[in-house]
């Protein structure tokens, strides 16, 4: 018999001047899984599996039903592209931390390989109330030695047309001191829906920090989507530069959709580089200086023994409706309070 705990709960809006909805969790610990809904309708489900090297927010769905997220690995949909399959959802870690690669770790890596890859295992539900959902888990190497305690919070809510998530996360090196070098793929990620990737008919490739090399199909029909950032970059300008904001948006299904990721001022590395490439993959990496800007820069952040470190991100689901400049900066601004 599965164990289901149904938990709703009323949470005060993140976005000014508008209707708050219901929040509300079904937790499922028998399949690892926090379903979330706004208004009685599915929004996004936290997920855990053992198998999977990280936990992550899947899928993610807008206020009008529309699925932001791509499906494949874990849902492959007609039309779909199937690189990358450490794509998943919405998620967050990085590709060097003490030389371990956490963000290009999926099943798709041969075993001998594993131990160049780290896991974030022995995640737990620790709390649901009010709107939030915190969890613990640890940064591991194939040993299982621990070199991060995570500790994260989601704060969901929702309005009418938007749906949004703050993620607060805090990071605390263990045993050794624990370097993140600075390396293009970290730290927020999410993988999108075709309609938000960028029309194009070339094949591409990409090297991870393994040497293993992905190739990336034309993008299928109906995609139309491109970026634009807080300092006026659009499209494909948007990679490598600076931004406290970053959206991405187009239209599905004949309606307008959107997704925006906004930094935080207290965030290392602020304003944010990003990391947003026209086949759908959007990520805010702010420790990746060296990459983006061509040496110019070098951040080569790390915790010694005991120390930590606080991420906070804001990502807002616009639907039905075309974002605004005005509305992304009031955000910005309430959210860096």
């Amino acid at each position: 018999m599965k164990k289901y705990l149904i938990i709703a709960c009323c949470c005060f809006s993140l976005s000014a001047n508008a209707q708050t909805k219901k929040v509300a969790f079904v937790r499922n610990d028998q399949e690892r899984k926090v379903d979330v809904l706004i208004d009685g309708r599915p929004f996004t489900s936290f997920i855990y599996p053992a198998d999977m090297e990280k936990p992550v927010l899947y899928p993610i769905l807008a206020a009008d039903g529309a699925i932001v997220t791509r499906g494949f690995p874990l849902n492959k949909r007609e039309g779909e592209r199937v690189d990358h399959p450490h794509h998943v959802g919405l998620w967050f870690n990085y590709e060097s931390v003490n030389g371990l690669d956490f963000w290009n770790n999926s099943f798709a890596i041969p075993a001998d390989k594993k131990a160049k890859y780290g896991w974030i295992r022995n995640v737990k539900v620790e709390k649901i109330e009010n709107g939030k959902l915190s969890y613990s888990a640890n940064w591991e190497n194939q040993a299982k030695d621990v070199l991060l305690k995570e500790q994260t919070t989601f704060v969901f809510s929702g309005t009418d047309n938007e749906r949004i998530i703050d993620r607060i996360t805090t990071l605390t090196a263990q045993k050794e001191t624990v370097s993140f070098k600075d390396v293009k793929d970290g730290m927020l990620g999410i993988r999108v829906t075709k309609e938000l990737e960028f029309p194009s008919d070339k094949v591409e490739e990409f090297t991870d920090s393994q040497g293993n090399v992905t190739k990336v199909s034309a993008s299928g029909n109906g995609a139309n989507g491109t970026y634009l950032t807080s300092a006026g970059k659009k499209g494909n300008d948007a990679w490598g530069t600076r931004g406290n904001w970053c959206v991405l948006y187009g239209v599905k299904e004949t309606k307008p959709l959107s997704i925006a990721i906004i930094d935080h001022p207290k965030n290392p590395g602020y304003p944010t580089y990003w990391h947003a490439r026209d086949y759908g993959l959007f990520a805010a990496n702010p420790l990746g200086q060296a990459i983006f800007s061509e040496g110019k820069e070098t951040l080569n952040f790390s915790l010694k023994p005991g120390a930590s470190v606080t991420f906070r991100y804001r990502i807002i689901v616009t639907s039905g409706t075309e974002v605004s400049l005005e509305s992304l900066n009031k955000q910005a601004a309430n959210f860096g309070k």
